[in-house]
């Protein structure tokens, strides 16, 4: 038998994303176990777990087939690590994977931001890292329910421990997208991110945020910015989406039926569910990843020896949030940007 095709899964930090991802893989006959928060997995044993994507495919897991662990001791038997924890517990990832986990076991980070990779690789030097990126919004509308808003397919790094596992995805219709350049995939898909805040500080759905062009305009001043520091830096933003990186804050800024129809002949869709992740950190009071997003950018920044208000401030309107500060408006997010442009 295909080693790929009976290797023993672990998704470590089985949240929305993770519980999706590793979900479709236990649906299509995959051995795979969810390891989380006692509140997830309870959730999962009372309801079992149905999985539904925007273009209207549906699998399901009985909860009594479900793998199910809050003890990351259940890494001991992983040949493959999806890792989807927030990158603020990436550490502590990495330690319970270095006490447990064997160290033949491949670990992909299917995680935000560009770092997380890296980072592991410096904290474990002798094990197979694997940079990944994940272009879908999971939500959950009901108890056990996670429902895929936004169109997209895993991304991660070609290396041969990846390539014997691209058919088991594929016909878990979780297909990986192989690719020579993570950098560049990871910073388009941070580019793309910048709208992670703005959904959140609008506290609204990404459809009805993104339906007002003044939450586009916002993003598109975070988007311009970030695409500037990224040109001095040298850095080239692949293509993660339909459109090239580059022309997204053109699109964002475009007027109401103009923007409808350039996404629409591009073939994005997004649901009434589909929320971005950080929102839905605000709305469990959790800490946001806003460091790892737009934060990057005020780090790349100071690193060329530049500024980057508009980012800074979205950081600072996030912090605000996470403080209990109510959502703004679409012209209220897009005047303070504004002005913290100007005032650059």
């Amino acid at each position: 038998m295909d080693k790929a095709a009976s290797a023993t899964i672990a998704v470590l930090g089985a949240g929305l994303i993770g519980t999706y991802v590793g979900g479709r893989l236990a649906a299509a006959g995959a051995d795979v176990t969810l390891i989380g928060r006692p509140r997830v997995l309870d959730d999962l044993r009372d309801h079992g777990l149905r999985l539904t994507d925007v273009s209207g495919t549906e699998a399901s897991v009985p909860a009594d087939r479900l793998k199910l662990s809050s003890d990351p001791a259940a890494l001991a038997v992983a040949d493959l690590i999806l890792l989807t924890v927030k990158s603020i517990g990436t550490a502590d990832a990495a330690a319970d994977i270095e006490r447990f986990a064997s160290p033949n076991a491949v670990v992909v980070s299917l995680q935000n931001g560009v770092s997380n990779a890296d980072n592991l690789r410096r904290l474990l030097p002798d094990m197979t890292i694997v940079a990944g990126m994940v272009p879908y919004n999971v939500a959950q509308p009901g108890p056990g329910h996670y429902h895929k808003g936004t169109m997209g397919d895993l991304h991660v790094e070609d290396v041969p421990a990846m390539r014997p596992y691209a058919p088991t995805f594929a016909t878990a219709g979780v297909p990986l997208r192989l690719s020579t350049d993570m950098a560049g995939v990871l910073w388009g898909k941070l580019v793309v991110n910048m709208n992670n805040a703005a959904n959140a500080l609008s506290g609204l759905p990404l459809m009805q945020q993104l339906a007002q062009r003044r939450y586009r305009q916002a993003l598109a001043l975070s988007q311009h910015e970030a695409l500037g520091l990224l040109r001095q830096a040298g850095i080239r933003p692949a293509k993660v989406f339909a459109l090239p990186t580059w022309l997204l804050p053109y699109v964002m800024s475009l007027p109401d039926g103009l923007y409808r129809w350039v996404m629409a002949r591009g073939g994005t869709r997004i649901d009434r569910h589909a929320r971005s992740s950080m929102a839905e950190d605000l709305a469990q009071g959790r800490p946001t990843e806003i460091d790892y997003l737009n934060g990057e950018f005020v780090a790349l920044a100071n690193r060329l020896g530049r500024k980057a208000p508009v980012n800074a401030r979205v950081v600072e309107l996030v912090r605000a949030a996470e403080a209990g500060a109510p959502p703004l408006s679409a012209d209220a997010l897009y005047r303070t940007l504004s002005e913290a442009r100007a005032s650059a």
